[in-house]
Parts: C-alpha cells; sequence; structure tokens
C-alpha cells in the first residue's frame, strides 16, 4: 500500500474521516527486536481521546494509540468483486428477511424490530437498514423495551464488510455495552451453474408444502412438536420450496425410514433464491445428498425466473462453508447479532 508523498510516509487522516474506510499502518514495540509494523484495513469508527477504532471486515473492531500510527489514508467504499451477481448489502439484507419472516414487526424509523417467538435471532432481532428517527441511544432504550414486552431478549443484526454496511452502528452498540454474540457469511453465486452440477437429483421430492417427515429432519424442531411461530417462520416468504430425500430403508447406521435422509428450504424472491435449513443425516454426509437438494431447488428457482442466489451460514461452520465455497458461493459480507447489556441468553 502506497502511503508515501515523495518518498515519505505521511498519515493523510482526520477524525473528520469517521465514517469512511481507511488503511493506516502502526507501529508495534517488538522488545528486544525493535519496532515493527502492521497495517490495519476497515472503518474509521470512532477517534476520540488519542484512540483510533477501526472496524475490519469481519466485524473485529481494532483499537489503535493515535501515537503508533505511521502512516494512513482513505481508500475506496469497498473493493471491486470479481465474482457472482452485483448486489447491495442491503438489498441482500432485505431479500434474507423477507425469506424467513417473522410473526410479527414493527418500525422505528427505518428500522424494523422482528419477533417470532423466541424461533431464531434471525426473525427476533432488529434490521436496521436506516435512520430510526430518534437517537440511537434512544433507538436502542426503545428497542430493549419492546423486546422485554415479549419476554424476548434484544438482538441487532448489523452487516459489516461491504458498501453501505453498519460499522458505525456497531460501534455505537459497543460504546453502550451491547454483546456481539453470532456471526455469519452472507454467500452468493450465479444460479445456473448450481442447477448444472452434477448431482442425482432422482432421489429429491419438492413441495410447496412443510409435512411432518421434513421437519423429523429439521434440527430445530425434531426433538418434538414445533411451535405455531416455527412453522409461521418456514413457511413464510414470496414463493417457498421444501425439498426432501427420504432415507432408502431402516437400518442400524440410520434413524429410521421416516426421518428423511437430507432436507433443503428455497425461497425465490425475483431474481433471488434463498438457501436455508439444508441438513443432512449426519451418517449420511459426503454421498451428495446437500448437493443434490440444492440442485434440485435452484432448478426449481429457475423455472421461476431467479438467476441470482444467495445463503447465510455462521463464520464457525468449516464444514458447511467448504461445501458451498465448492458449489460456487462466494462471499459478499457478513452480518452480527449483538445483545443487548445485562440479558440473558436465550
Amino acid at each position: 500500500m502506497d502511503f508515501t508523498t515523495g518518498g515519505r510516509l505521511e498519515v493523510r487522516i482526520t477524525p473528520s474521516d469517521v465514517g469512511k474506510r481507511v488503511s493506516v499502518r502502526l507501529r508495534i514495540e517488538g522488545g528486544n527486536s525493535g519496532a515493527r509494523f502492521t497495517d490495519v484495513v476497515g472503518v474509521l469508527t470512532s477517534w476520540t481521546s488519542g484512540v483510533l477504532c477501526v472496524t475490519r471486515r469481519t466485524g473485529e473492531e481494532v483499537r489503535i494509540a493515535e501515537a503508533s500510527l505511521v502512516a494512513g489514508k482513505v481508500v475506496p467504499a469497498a473493493p471491486a468483486r470479481r465474482r457472482g451477481p452485483a448486489a447491495t448489502a442491503a438489498e441482500l439484507d432485505r431479500a434474507a428477511a423477507r425469506a424467513w419472516p417473522p410473526v410479527e414487526s414493527e418500525r422505528l424509523g427505518a428500522w424494523e424490530l422482528r419477533a417470532a417467538g423466541g424461533f431464531t435471532r434471525r426473525a427476533n432481532s432488529v434490521l436496521p437498514l436506516g435512520d430510526p428517527g430518534v437517537p440511537v441511544e434512544e433507538a436502542l432504550r426503545l428497542v430493549t423495551a419492546w423486546y422485554a414486552e415479549r419476554g424476548l431478549p434484544a438482538y441487532v443484526q448489523v452487516s459489516t464488510g461491504a458498501e453501505g454496511t453498519q460499522e458505525l452502528l456497531a460501534a455505537e452498540l459497543a460504546a453502550h455495552g451491547w454483546i456481539q454474540e453470532v456471526s455469519a457469511e452472507i454467500r452468493i453465486a450465479a444460479l445456473a451453474p448450481l442447477a448444472d452440477l452434477d448431482a442425482d437429483v432422482s432421489r429429491v421430492a419438492l413441495s410447496q408444502d412443510i409435512d411432518e417427515a421434513w421437519l423429523a429432519r429439521y434440527q430445530r424442531s425434531a426433538s418434538g412438536e414445533p411451535a405455531p411461530e416455527v412453522l409461521r417462520v418456514l413457511g413464510g416468504g414470496p414463493s417457498v420450496w421444501f425439498a426432501t430425500i427420504a432415507t432408502a430403508e431402516a437400518t442400524s447406521e440410520t434413524e429410521n425410514e421416516s426421518v428423511p435422509a437430507a432436507i433443503g428450504r428455497c425461497v425465490v424472491d425475483g431474481r433471488w433464491a434463498g438457501f436455508t435449513a439444508v441438513e443432512t443425516d449426519p451418517r449420511l454426509r459426503r454421498q451428495g445428498l446437500a448437493t443434490a437438494v440444492m440442485t434440485a431447488l435452484a432448478r426449481k428457482a429457475l423455472e421461476e425466473g431467479a438467476s441470482a442466489a444467495y445463503l447465510q451460514v455462521e463464520t464457525d461452520n468449516d464444514g458447511a462453508r467448504a461445501l458451498y465455497e465448492g458449489m460456487g458461493f462466494t462471499l459478499h459480507h457478513r452480518y452480527h447479532h449483538w445483545r443487548a447489556p445485562h440479558e440473558n441468553h436465550r
């Protein structure tokens, strides 16, 4: 990175650049080995009392003493993306929200407060795409009260790592004592190559109705009768499709013939096909079942006019990330769920 002017390193950023994407070089004291240097790239989220805070694409906040800066500059808001459909983070976040709708929602300015009886953080968190219409401190107080009335912990879903994402809001949440809990990636791909994968889709049954067999494999409801809000969320969305691969036969190595070997869900919404709930019997993994489910759903989405695909996967799910990488899904941005302080985990 070129930080120089006339051959000299320069700090070309000031506190007025808060909110912009920056690249900085800082000195790290190395003990007997002397000073070392490292670079940090991200959004400058604050600069107060001689300390800078830079939020990386991953959502990690880096605190930097002003005295350690040796160079710095403003850089383009987001790097050019070489693969995958063109899309903004806000477009993807809105599509994903429509594909996983809450049972109840309320507006606070441009923020959407969502609740679904506690079924998943996605359906029970604030989607803060814009201005809440009141100062953030007041907005957070109202949010906490709204969820408390419903017996739920307050969460805010915050995106990072792309143009127009919410690093500044993440910094404000941290300043108010909110706790970042779970992080996930939003990955995207062209739909046609996914539909063209060499996969055996002959065993995949597709339906727009959710049934007991599908729910028996679904991890969040397999332990008992699903609550009504679970069915409302899973069945909600513009055009919802459920995929099932039945277990061939009951053996000592499989659960029973009534529990499917694999399942998946896809919501078609304009040009987007959103994939969720792709699950396989742990004993039957690495046999191409998940690929077959994804391929069959992609072909159906193409029939309905979609051209692009997205999915969400938690950052610590290495197996799923590797699977989707092999299918052509590339990282677009990340999102994080921040929990209000003093809330019990739920």
